[in-house]
């Protein structure tokens, strides 16, 4: 075998080095320059409220670049579609934003009075589509073939998925693009209708937890509220509801899942610093409540996965930032 060619040593380049070296880059020296004008620093804003403005931010400039002019939101009477029609009405305009309510049998009287009164409060335009005549085709279509079983989850997401339907039938109408109204507990945990209300072109709150939601309706109420003729946009009553998902009677989502202000700091701990469930029971965390979320969260990536994109606005947003396996056997409690 030949031996590797010795390098041949330059002796110019050794002489140069460790030596310091000027080297000319205009007429001017340095001592001459004048000195650039120094700008004000950027105003330091509060956690909440650099949230809110990355939202606004991602929002408009995904739907701009996307060449979309006007976004299309189910408006629930919630806080979740109230929160992503406030952030699309500052992205990109009151007049670029429409808001469909689309009540059901199962909606409550506030679900569309509240829906109307944010849409006035942010100069928005509100339709509203009831959907029960599809829903009740829905159920005489496929009467015969659930016939003797027990009404169940099946049956409460026809509605979401009716609605879905009616809102991207308005976008293929249009060409407005639909925002899905979906957070980060929700996502985490799986509690999402397929092809209902995940269906839609850009997700503007995927990545912010459902406590965080409150603290930014509240921030904007606070912050841009309280003007002459300016009222707030989010109403209190949207705030204050329980948080419900109204496809069956008296529906709470605290019947599905942990109270929020005990699932949040879980899943944070869960899918963004990687804690394992002893470590999440030692931190204090109800081991009931630690097991629920690791099994929800692992087995409901097949739904992420067919998500649209969102903000990132936390260390870790599912998506690029989370790689698993769609599906896995691997059980870790």
């Amino acid at each position: 075998m030949r031996a590797p060619l010795s390098r041949k040593e330059n002796s110019n380049i050794l002489r140069e080095i460790g030596t310091p070296k000027t080297v000319p880059v205009s007429e001017y020296r340095a001592s001459d320059r004048q000195p650039l004008e120094s700008s004000a620093a950027a105003r330091v804003m509060g956690p909440v409220e650099e949230v809110y403005h990355a939202l606004v931010t991602g929002t408009r400039d995904y739907i701009r670049k996307s060449g979309f002019s006007k976004a299309l939101i189910g408006l629930s009477g919630g806080i979740d579609s109230a929160l992503t029609a406030t952030v699309a009405a500052d992205a990109l305009g009151k007049e670029n934003v429409v808001g469909v309510t689309m009540p059901s049998r199962y909606s409550s009287e506030g679900s569309v009075s509240d829906s109307r009164e944010l849409a006035d409060n942010l100069g928005i335009e509100c339709w509203v589509v009831p959907i029960e005549p599809a829903h009740l085709a829905f159920t005489d279509m496929l009467e015969p073939y659930f016939e003797g079983t027990t009404a169940n989850v099946a049956e409460e997401n026809v509605q979401a998925r009716i609605r879905g339907n009616v809102l991207m039938t308005i976008s293929n109408k249009f060409g407005w693009i639909v925002l899905t109204t979906g957070n980060k507990s929700e996502m985490a945990m799986g509690y999402a209708t397929l092809y209902g209300d995940m269906a839609g072109g850009f997700a503007v709150i995927k990545d912010v937890p459902k406590t965080l939601v409150y603290d930014l309706c509240r921030w904007r109420n606070e912050k841009h509220g309280g003007r002459p003729g300016n009222k707030p946009p989010i109403p209190e009553a949207i705030i204050n509801k329980p948080p419900s998902a109204e496809l069956r009677p008296d529906q709470l989502d605290e019947d599905t899942l942990p109270p929020y202000e005990k699932l949040d700091p879980i899943v944070r701990a869960y899918v963004e610093e990687d804690y394992s469930y002893q470590e999440m029971v030692e931190m204090g965390h109800d081991p009931a409540a630690v097991r629920q979320v690791i099994s929800f969260v692992d087995r409901n990536e097949y739904k992420r996965r067919q998500a649209p994109p969102g903000v990132k606005i936390t260390p870790r947003a599912f998506g690029k930032d989370r790689r698993l396996p769609i599906v896995n056997r691997y059980r870790p409690v």
